[in-house]
């Protein structure tokens, strides 16, 4: 998403950021929750302009051309050349694959960036769904994290497929 659509959502204000993005945005979009994710990641953009691209995007199921929720990253690849993924659904179009889909979307991106070693997820342990949705895409639980939002996360971590000399 770019800055004015973020500023947009950060605002609440769906109908800017839809006809900035070319997509009718629904309510899922001016939640509390997608302001405050709108106004972290304007803050970051801002702080580093750089960033942008590493951030979060409307998902958009391009056959019905509905926005079905967003995705994208935390970050640009940190000193460990690790980035952390995330994904959200719009509640009423889960269980149709769009999360699974998000998953390789984001996996074929990060694969595809030399700069990139490590790949993130963390999830809260009542998750089940997210947990299922990452597994056979390689992650491996290394750890547990406190979140000041979502409480107890597990962390899952899986290598890039390519050879460290590639790098």
């Amino acid at each position: 998403m770019s800055e004015p659509v973020l500023a947009a959502l950060a605002e609440g204000d769906t109908e800017t950021a839809s006809a900035l993005i070319g997509v009718e945005l629904g309510e899922h979009f001016a939640t509390e929750e997608m302001r405050w994710l709108c106004r972290y990641r304007l803050g970051q953009i801002q702080a580093v302009p750089g960033r942008a691209s590493w951030l979060t995007s409307v998902v958009v199921d391009a056959d019905q051309g509905w926005a079905v929720g967003h995705a994208g990253f935390h970050g640009p690849p940190d000193e460990r050349r690790m980035v952390e993924i995330g994904y959200s659904v719009v509640p009423e179009m889960r269980r149709r694959g769009y999360a699974r889909a998000c998953v390789v979307e984001l996996l074929r991106r990060a694969d595809a960036e030399p700069e990139v070693a490590v790949v993130r997820a963390s999830i809260r342990p009542d998750n089940s769904a997210s947990l299922a949705t990452i597994a056979g895409f390689g992650f491996e639980h290394v750890g547990e994290q406190w979140d000041d939002i979502d409480g107890l996360e597990f962390i899952h971590e899986r290598p890039s497929p390519r050879p460290e000399s590639g790098a």
